[in-house]
């Protein structure tokens, strides 16, 4: 089968269980967000030169499909897709993150003000997920603005997100900083 389908030549496009949308649909906004920010995780984590970073960025980009497979579904098929035994998104993912932005915490590595991004490959790669994860983020809550159901533990997950891609940025800082492991 080809990838030309030739579905989305006039302007919609197929979201779960055969549904056609709008290119423009607050729903494949919100899902383009996050796989977008999944893309930029891939390139933070060819980057990354620390086994256990890459490792953490490879679970979250397969926790993105979870994510986008969720937003990918129209209310009225949520139930059917949580029955047909697709994750959902749930608290145990984002106590996950937590745990990573407490170990990376308690490294006590100091940072003061804003962060420039750019002081390696490494930590812009992780700095440019981040602000991609802030956007996906905005995408998500403008879905539930426009009157979208929508599973309010995505939102604390990117959330949550935000915040570790920025600690791992300031984190491959400092280890190159201090002649460190490169991340």
């Amino acid at each position: 089968m080809s990838i030309v389908t030739k579905t989305g030549d006039h302007g919609t496009t197929g979201l779960m269980y055969n549904h056609r949308v709008p290119k423009c649909h607050p729903r494949v906004e919100a899902s383009g967000g996050i796989d977008e920010l999944n893309t930029a995780l891939g390139v933070a984590r060819a980057a990354a030169t620390y086994e256990k970073l890459r490792e953490n960025l490879c679970a979250i980009q397969k926790e993105l499909i979870s994510v986008m497979g969720e937003i990918a579904t129209l209310p009225e098929d949520a139930e059917r897709y949580a029955k047909d035994g697709y994750p959902l998104v749930v608290p145990v993912m984002t106590a996950r993150l937590e745990n990573l932005v407490k170990e990376i915490e308690a490294q006590k590595i100091s940072y003061q003000g804003w962060a420039t991004p750019g002081a390696n490959p490494r930590a812009a790669a992780l700095d440019m997920a981040r602000a991609i994860c802030r956007r996906a983020e905005r995408g998500v809550c403008a879905l539930k603005e426009a009157g979208e159901p929508v599973n309010p533990e995505i939102i604390v997950y990117l959330n949550r997100l935000s915040d570790l891609l920025w600690l791992w940025a300031r984190w491959s800082e400092h280890l190159t900083n201090t002649d460190g492991p490169n991340s």
